[in-house]
């Protein structure tokens, strides 16, 4: 049997406490990269099987402190060639959140083990 088919999707928790942004505005962030991931991967067969049941999609929402740990996790991300896409707020051009392609939860977890669940 094979693992779960997980997606991390990690925002800045610095723009919601420290600049005030309101939640719904993070949140949006959160839907643009996902919305974003999955058009830019959409023939991956990893996305596919994640999309086939979507009654019972796993996403996990995880929080970076700031800018400097969304963008370390960028690099990480990069150098594994784990499939991303980091979301940028314009006409400000603020990074604000990364949402991973879907992976087996065992390939990616290790990425995201030392982010915590956002929470608002």
């Amino acid at each position: 049997m094979s693992s779960a088919i997980i997606q991390y999707v990690v925002v800045r928790g610095d723009l919601l406490k420290e600049l005030k942004w309101p939640v719904g505005a993070l949140i949006a962030q959160a839907c643009h990269a996902a919305t974003a991931v999955t058009h830019l991967y959409y023939e991956d067969d990893h996305m596919a099987t994640y999309l086939k049941d979507l009654d019972n999609m796993h996403t996990v929402v995880l929080e970076a402190s700031d800018e400097s740990s969304l963008m370390g996790l960028k690099s990480k991300l990069e150098e594994a060639d784990v499939k991303h896409k980091l979301w940028f707020e314009q006409p400000e051009n603020i990074p604000t959140c990364i949402a991973a392609k879907p992976y087996p939860k065992e390939e990616i977890q290790k990425y995201f083990k030392k982010f915590k669940l956002f929470k608002a």
